[in-house]
């Protein structure tokens, strides 16, 4: 494994080491060595191994999800699914009651009749509405108690292809095998739990996990209380921890003004951060608007935002001094870090936070700057628009 320029391979495993303590005490859960993971960048690379890992499964497929809307490949997973459960694999489907509530009423019923256990996280109801506003925003499959997949797709026809127009959206997911599929695996218990009777059968093997790799994951499920957060602790660590580089990579960017100065604070004691947010095309144009309206802030203390401009960007990636990267369904705002239900992969592997930086380097080339000198310049009706959406930050 390479260091960063100037460093030694000792410095570089003695940063890791001290990042993993950190995480480790102030979270409060362990990270687990020998795991294997793979980045899975854009609907070309995603759904074809997440569909091929469902196919192969044998005993077990646990599948929870967000959204889950129309389009062609929201049917082939259905049809996968279904196709298991008829070959006497346990399937289990947990759909987030707002997000999955455009699936197609034929999907659900395909899958029920093939023996699909489908359970719904907090479906609407609109005598309390408020209910519905903490939400199961976590993206999961477990297959065969060994292999998991996470990150920030979901089921629908925007995430297929490439990212080669404003159809294909730029998203990553992240293939994982060893010790943490049973973090993840727990991630999907926790919210089952509150929909089914059930939690396990016997065809749950609780088997050992191999030693596929040399990463260390930990796996960190961030849930709404009242209080401090895992997730905000979570990235209040890794931006406290950088020495060198912060990257983030976020479909939606409206965080509280506790975050925002600290962005400013890491970049004014001299660390590079680096923030790449949607541009053109987005599906949130009011949570857009909650973060510029702190544009001018960060720019002026540093902080180097960038706009993607080919298509929607819904990645939710965070890399830390080259040695450590954060993946997973949590974006950098107040409904991810106060109201959702989400998880994270806290990875220290240099080689895996590498290929990220890659990534982020390929789509920084497709990014435009903001310029502090012209956004200050910005239109009235744009300073209005931010103003407008300041009472609903908090949600969004």
């Amino acid at each position: 494994m390479s260091a960063a320029p100037g460093e030694t391979a000792t410095d570089s495993e003695e940063r890791k080491q001290r990042l993993r303590r950190r995480l480790e005490r102030l979270i409060g859960v362990a990270a687990t060595e020998g795991n294997e993971l793979v980045a899975l960048r854009n609907g070309d690379e995603i759904f074809p191994a997440m569909l091929n890992a469902i196919r192969s499964a044998r005993h077990t497929v646990d599948l929870m999800t967000f959204v889950y809307w129309r389009g062609q490949i929201a049917r082939e997973f259905a049809e996968a699914l279904a196709d298991r459960a008829r070959a006497g694999v346990r399937v289990r489907l947990l759909l987030d009651g707002f997000g999955a509530r455009q699936i197609e009423t034929d999907l659900l019923d395909g899958m029920d009749a093939a023996g699909v256990q489908i359970a719904w996280f907090r479906k609407p109801v609109w005598l309390s509405p408020f209910k519905q506003n903490h939400r199961c925003h976590r993206k999961a499959l477990i297959v065969d108690e060994h292999t998991a997949y996470t990150g920030g797709v979901g089921i629908a026809q925007e995430w297929c292809g490439d990212a080669r127009d404003p159809g294909e959206w730029r998203d990553t997911h992240v293939q994982l095998r060893g010790p943490a599929v049973d973090g993840v695996a727990a991630a999907f218990a926790q919210n089952w739990a509150e929909c089914h009777d059930d939690l396990y059968d016997e065809r749950d093997r609780f088997t050992e996990h191999a030693q596929y790799g040399t990463s260390i994951v930990q796996v960190v499920r961030g849930s709404a209380s009242i209080g401090w957060q895992d997730m905000q602790t979570l990235i209040r660590v890794m931006l406290t921890s950088a020495e060198e580089r912060f990257r983030l990579a976020t479909a939606y960017f409206a965080p509280d003004t506790y975050f925002i100065d600290l962005l400013c604070a890491t970049a004014r004691r001299g660390v590079r951060v680096e923030i790449l947010l949607p541009g053109p095309y987005t599906d949130q144009r009011a949570c857009q608007l909650a973060g510029q309206s702190h544009y001018a802030e960060l720019l002026e203390a540093g902080v180097e935002i960038r706009q993607y401009q080919p298509t929607m960007m819904h990645a939710k990636i965070i890399t830390v001094d080259r040695v450590a990267a954060l993946t997973g369904s949590t974006n950098f705002n107040r409904r991810s870090m106060d109201h959702d239900e989400e998880v994270m992969l806290a990875v220290l592997d240099e080689e895996f936070t590498a290929t990220l930086d890659a990534h982020f380097d390929e789509d920084l080339t497709r990014s435009v700057a903001i310029d502090l000198s012209r956004w200050k310049r910005r239109a009235a009706f744009q300073r209005l628009l931010e103003a407008a959406v300041t009472p609903i930050r908090r949600f969004l």
